[in-house]
């Protein structure tokens, strides 16, 4: 099973997830906090997908959320840290947890099912549920220094 829960740094340090580019993100397992707070699969070895397989998946899913904006702000929901959870079982079942900037937001409805068809195209994925939360609640710590440079939040 793959679980990356922010509320529990010390499933983190137990992470298998892949490597990602050196595009400024902090990955799950490279260092001792969430820098960015960005949401990234992660595994533990009993898993039943093979490795290979699974940084494959992964860096297929975080492609795929990186596609989806809020239509008002021109970053991507993963930049932005919206994605709170990502959690894949054995049988490729995909249950992510996201935010959204403000509760009242007017794509509120539409933005999961856009999550959930984004990540749905992915090859190996079954099947994807996504869970709209608001604990915690989003702020801007939770950006990635990418989002904040091209939203000039420095």
């Amino acid at each position: 099973m793959m679980t990356d829960d922010r509320k529990d740094p010390s499933a983190v340090r137990e992470s298998c997830a892949p490597s990602m580019p050196a595009d400024g993100l902090d990955i799950a397992g490279e260092n001792d906090g969430w820098d960015n707070q960005q949401a990234v699969p992660t595994g533990n070895m009993s898993s039943a997908i093979p490795q290979q397989e699974l940084d494959r998946m992964t860096d297929d899913m975080i492609t795929a959320i990186k596609s989806v904006y809020d239509p008002e702000i021109p970053v991507d929901i993963y930049e932005l840290g919206l994605i709170y959870k990502i959690d894949v079982d054995d049988d490729r079942k995909v249950d992510i947890d996201m935010t959204l900037t403000a509760p009242g937001c007017p794509v509120a409805g539409e933005m999961p099912g856009w999550v959930e068809d984004a990540v749905s195209t992915v090859q190996g994925v079954q099947d994807v549920k996504v869970n709209l939360v608001f604990d915690p609640p989003w702020d801007i710590t939770r950006m990635s220094d990418e989002a904040k440079i091209v939203l000039n939040m420095w």
